[in-house]
């Protein structure tokens, strides 16, 4: 199954937290713009980076496809 840039963000969250995915109790859709993190992700250059904060994490999503959890490389975005 191919997850969208939003499950790899979140399921990142889960595993930090070692919780499952739907026990996790944060809605990113609440701390940053969804749309723009899917469009930073189609976009054609790799010089980009999103740093948000959650309630208990600070989540960074960079242009060379790597997704970070409190400054650990937590996933590394497959290609879509």
């Amino acid at each position: 199954m191919n997850q969208t840039i939003l499950d790899q963000i979140v399921g990142s969250i889960a595993d930090v937290e070692e919780v499952d995915l739907m026990d996790l109790d944060v809605s990113i859709q609440n701390c940053v713009s969804t749309d723009s993190i899917r469009n930073l992700v189609n976009h054609g250059s790799n010089a980009w980076r999103l740093q948000f904060e959650t309630p208990n994490h600070v989540v960074e999503v960079t242009g060379n496809d790597k997704i970070l959890v409190d400054g650990t490389q937590i996933r590394q975005i497959p290609d879509y």
